[in-house]
């Protein structure tokens, strides 16, 4: 067992009680929970209190709309853009989700358009996670980092590739989601 998969396999284990720890709440607090802890962390990168409550609303939305903890798509996000909604990168990536041209076009986003961009990139991570879910107890790590390497480079390596950005990756996103976690109670 390699180390992010020793990671990811504590992700996989406490998606359930996080989920548990949201679902154990009257309705109204279920909401008022998930959006404090996700704002929380929103905030903390983006000082924009408008933009926070947006991007916030959004991850509920995109995550409500998928079926994706939303823990995970915030750990994400946090990981590709530091929820900045302009965010992109040399490789070409784009928004809040860092979506990829070719992958927005497939799904059918503008990933221009920040609301576009955030569920295009949901949608983009459950697609990654119904088609690793058969993989076992690294399903979550390999979507994860399927994400980031592409789905051809998780099943070249049958897991994890041995790319240093990747690897880098699955630890952010997979710190990330604990810490988020870890505000949950």
């Amino acid at each position: 067992m390699t180390m992010y998969g020793k990671m990811f396999s504590k992700l996989l284990a406490t998606c359930g009680l996080c989920i548990t720890c949201f679902l154990s709440q009257a309705p109204v607090a279920h909401a008022a929970d998930a959006y404090s802890v996700i704002y929380n962390d929103v905030s903390a990168w983006n000082g924009d209190a408008t933009q926070a409550d947006w991007i916030t609303s959004a991850i509920l939305y995109a995550s409500g709309q998928y079926g994706v903890d939303p823990l995970l798509v915030t750990a994400v996000m946090e990981t590709e853009s530091h929820f900045n909604i302009g965010a992109g990168s040399g490789a070409g990536a784009i928004g809040l989700m860092q979506l990829m041209p070719d992958t927005a076009s497939s799904i059918g986003v503008n990933p221009y358009d920040p609301l576009g961009n955030v569920l295009g990139g949901v949608a983009h991570l459950r697609t990654l996670l119904d088609s690793f879910a058969s993989w076992g107890s690294y399903a979550v790590t390999d979507a994860v980092a399927a994400y980031n390497a592409g789905s051809g480079a998780i099943q070249q390596y049958s897991g994890v590739p041995p790319y240093r950005e990747t690897r880098n990756y699955v630890i952010k996103v997979s710190n990330a989601y604990n810490a988020l976690l870890a505000n949950c109670s």
